[in-house]
């Protein structure tokens, strides 16, 4: 029985071990099996990467490039390429038996491509090309470019200088003509030297302008910008800003005539958009990045002639110009097309920008210290008869104050402040010295409320923030003041003078000094009462007839009454102090009610 056991354990031990050689067996089986999938893998892949399949032969030499199949197989034919190029560097002997033929069919579509895109690039050349559809069309087959820059640079480089070439002259061409058809749009009578803030108007020019009216056949005074009022000017700046550009024909066949910032608008309007089309043109086809300086540069030898032109017609224009109203529109239009094309992240433009207003701040500044200097020097002995109406000169200024300030204050330039300073500083003294002129005071105060009147009230039309604003609301306040006190004096006089001296003494408490003052009170009590409602008549008239804008007559007039009646009000307030308020003649005192009610009648109703 044990023999039999021990017999049953050895066999039991000998299958054992040929489970485990089985197994050892199975799995070495199993990993062969993997491996002999995974070189199969490979190797047909790397077969089908290797095989030249005869639909790429056919395609490739037959199909015209601009077809879906052509551009299908010149993908795998780069892709070929590269595989076997990457295999040659590992020595793989497959490489030689494709080579020839993918060099072959490499140099047919090298070929095709060269063709298609030199005569996509000469189709700019014909006469009213829209540029845009062969551009579109080359974006659509971008791919050529880069196969080109991949295997053929020498070709690439010789359609990206055609391509730059041909656009070169094309813009040239084209902005050359529109800048010389635009120019001939612009008014022909324009600003001079003779122009200036500061320079009478004289009858000879006065014959000139009637002889320009009445005997030339060029637009007529009516129709050009003046010089020192913005008017509509500024929506150039707002609602023409991006409006469609001036056809130059259509503009001729109306008798349109433009003023200078529209001809610029459009002018750069056009530039600016050809040139955010351009340049990320040729960031997308060329391969180079946005803000880049290959991308600078490349849009540079495209743009360059085209930009140089442009600068050279602005110096050309603008050392000749006194329209410093035209040239600071045509600073802020830079500004706000710089700040479209940076939203567009197309920073072609950047330097063009600013040498253009490196080329027009100067002429600008220029221009405003003319316009100061002819102020300062104006004299008012040469101006002929004045009268107590706001003056030309200072019109002149406030239209152009408000102009420039309204301008400035979207893109606000702290060297614009300092000019606009000194020429307020010498308008203000302008204003001295023509009221000087009139030998009363009263007459002297009066033209110069009407002149701060109406610089206030323009530049208050433009904005109302301004330090401008701040400074003839002060004059016009202080002056309107001394005008009312002016104004009282010849009828109420006695009773003002009387009020203040005895004021002083009651603050002193010197009371025993009024006892001497009852003749005087009965003097002004009595030619108050026989006068006063005659007296308020008068200054009524008088102030009405004095101011030019009769909402700031009427204030005058009420800031008048109202101060007689404080007057009145502190002379009854007197009467009551010390030994004063014994006086009889207190009885006479007509009611400060009655006053109020008399003055009421002259209160505007509107």
């Amino acid at each position: 029985m044990e023999q039999m056991l021990n017999g049953f354990q050895a066999d039991l031990s000998s299958i054992s071990n040929e489970i485990q050689t089985l197994q050892e067996q199975s799995i070495a089986m199993n990993i062969k099996l993997k491996n002999r999938q995974a070189v199969r893998g490979e190797l047909s892949q790397f077969v089908d990467e290797m095989v030249i399949p005869e639909s790429m032969v056919s395609h490739i030499v037959d199909t015209p490039v601009t077809e879906r199949e052509f551009m299908e197989q010149l993908n795998e034919l780069n892709h070929k390429i590269n595989f076997v190029k990457e295999q040659s560097f590992k020595e793989a002997r497959s490489c030689q038996d494709v080579r020839d033929i993918l060099e072959k069919l490499k140099t047919k579509a090298l070929s095709k491509i060269r063709e298609y895109l030199l005569q996509k690039i000469y189709s700019f050349r014909k006469p009213m090309t829209n540029y845009q559809v062969p551009q579109n069309t080359m974006l659509k087959f971008r791919f050529f470019n880069e196969f080109l820059m991949s295997h053929e640079r020498q070709v690439a480089k010789e359609i990206r200088d055609e391509y730059v070439d041909t656009m070169s002259k094309v813009y040239y061409s084209y902005f050359k003509g529109y800048t010389s058809r635009l120019m001939k749009l612009q008014y022909e009578e324009l600003a001079d030297k003779d122009d200036l803030m500061g320079i009478e108007d004289t009858a000879k020019k006065d014959i000139l302008k009637f002889q320009y009216l009445f005997f030339s056949s060029k637009p007529s005074l009516k129709n050009r910008s003046t010089v020192f009022t913005v008017g509509d000017r500024g929506e150039v700046l707002t609602t023409q800003l991006e409006a469609p550009v001036i056809v130059p024909h259509a503009a001729q066949k109306n008798e349109t005539r433009y003023t200078f910032e529209k001809l610029f608008r459009s002018q750069h309007y056009t530039l600016m958009d050809n040139c955010c089309r351009e340049y990320l043109f040729i960031v997308d086809f060329f391969m180079v990045s946005v803000g880049s300086t290959a991308a600078q540069e490349l849009f540079n030898s495209i743009m360059g002639k085209t930009l140089s032109m442009f600068l050279k017609h602005m110096e050309v224009y603008t050392n000749d110009c006194f329209d410093s109203i035209a040239i600071f529109l045509c600073i802020h239009i830079i500004n706000r097309y710089r700040t479209i094309m940076l939203k567009r992240n197309v920073p072609a433009l950047e330097r063009y920008w600013q040498t253009l207003q490196d080329i027009m701040w100067p002429r600008f500044q220029y221009i405003l210290e003319l316009n100061i200097h002819s102020v300062k020097e104006c004299d008012p002995q040469k101006l002929g008869q004045i009268d107590i109406r706001p003056h030309y000169i200072t019109r002149r200024y406030a239209e152009f104050s408000a102009a420039i300030v309204g301008i400035n204050q979207s893109y606000p330039d702290e060297k614009v402040h300092q000019l606009l300073g000194q020429l307020q500083i010498e308008v203000e003294n302008f204003v001295l010295k023509m009221a000087a002129e009139f030998p009363q005071r009263k007459e002297q105060l009066v033209f110069l409320i009407n002149n701060y009147d109406m610089m206030l009230n323009v530049i208050m039309e433009r904005t109302e923030d301004s330090k401008e604003c701040e400074s003839f609301q002060e004059l016009l306040s202080a002056r309107t003041q001394e005008f009312i006190e002016e104004v009282l004096a010849p009828h109420f006089g006695g009773m003002v003078s009387f009020v203040k001296e005895c004021e002083v003494i009651i603050e002193k408490g010197n009371l025993d000094a009024l006892k001497n003052e009852e003749r005087r009170v009965q003097q002004i009590v009595r030619g108050f009462n026989s006068d006063w409602k005659k007296a308020i008549e008068i200054i009524n008239q008088d102030v009405m007839r004095s101011f030019t804008n009769f909402k700031n007559g009427t204030q005058i007039l009420q800031g008048a009454l109202t101060q007689l009646v404080q007057y009145y009000h502190r002379f009854q307030k007197v009467l009551s102090q010390g030994p004063l308020r014994n006086l009889q003649i207190r009885n006479e005192l007509i009611n400060i009610h009655h006053v109020m009610v008399e003055v009421k009648k002259h209160k505007p109703t509107f």
